[in-house]
């Protein structure tokens, strides 16, 4: 099916999926550390934002990202910059910034084949990868249409630019304390 398919198709199918290669696919459920870390993720790119004073958007899991017209991610969590989307909408077009928690199901697929899949999309410039139990953090980084950096960071700060923002390798990790 197309990702129109797709979209239309998942209105009525519980649960979270994602389009490879036309075919759908349930995404697993989460470990309780999966979902902490997603979380700390979501929380240091939402002040981090705000701390730039950026006009930009950070939304959790749930939100489409159409790589091609078969295939379709949802990364547990992405930025965009301006207008704020309407409340309606599942599927982010210009996402700048997205992250994928790794799990063991997926491991394979967020650190070879979803690689090249986000950097096809032209306006993806940054694609996080994190481990649950912690650092490093792997950061591919658009350089040029052609050229992507990779970077290995076990602690320190992670530049995205653009938007023009930081975080602390360890805010991506940091959990609520019961």
């Amino acid at each position: 099916m197309t990702v129109d398919e797709f979209l239309t198709w998942a209105e009525t199918h519980p649960g979270r999926w994602e389009l490879f290669e036309g075919v759908p696919y349930s995404m697993a459920a989460e470990r309780a550390r999966h979902g902490e870390v997603k979380y700390a993720v979501q929380t240091a790119l939402f002040r981090a934002i705000r701390k730039a004073g950026l006009d930009c958007h950070m939304l959790p899991d749930g939100a489409t990202v159409r790589v091609s017209d078969y295939t379709a991610h949802e990364p547990d969590a992405l930025v965009y910059c301006g207008p704020k989307l309407p409340a309606d909408a599942v599927e982010v077009p210009e996402p700048l910034i997205v992250v994928e928690v790794g799990s063991p199901s997926t491991r394979r697929i967020d650190i070879e084949y979803k690689v090249a899949t986000y950097f096809a999309v032209p306006s993806i410039r940054h694609y996080l990868i994190l481990n649950p139990d912690g650092p490093p953090v792997i950061h591919h980084e658009r350089q040029d249409s052609t050229t992507i950096l990779t970077h290995i960071l076990a602690d320190g700060r992670l530049r995205f630019d653009p938007p023009g923002m930081e975080i602390a390798v360890a805010d991506l990790f940091e959990v609520p304390a019961d």
